[in-house]
């Protein structure tokens, strides 16, 4: 596994942030965990782009940044679900927001990723 080998720069709040939310797929996690997936199976089939493998990666990050936590049941086999945290759930109206804006300004931002896809 990848080990870090400099110390991230945690001078603001943006740089809390963005160590904490860095992944291509933590956000989405965070909120499909919110609207009650709770099994990597079931994460998995909400963002079919991703592997298993990150997901598994992102989903221990988060986990390790308190926003996640982790219940394995002790059946075979093993059952395995996430639940956000208290403070996990502190970022949903965060990301909520995040999104509304996104929905807001859909078409533009479409319009420019895609010019910058072609160029």
């Amino acid at each position: 596994m990848y080990e870090r080998k400099t110390i991230p720069n945690l001078n603001c709040g943006l740089d809390l942030i963005g160590e904490v939310l860095y992944g291509k797929w933590k956000i989405r996690l965070l909120w499909f965990i919110s609207e009650g997936f709770h099994r990597p199976s079931e994460l998995q089939r909400k963002i079919p782009d991703a592997s298993r493998r990150v997901l598994n990666i992102q989903l221990k990050e988060l986990e390790d940044h308190e926003l996640v936590s982790k219940i394995i049941y002790p059946v075979v086999p093993p059952k395995v679900e996430y639940s956000l945290t208290d403070f996990g759930k502190t970022l949903i109206p965060i990301i909520a927001a995040i999104g509304g804006w996104g929905d807001e300004h859909e078409e533009r931002l479409r319009k420019v990723i895609l010019k910058r896809l072609e160029n």
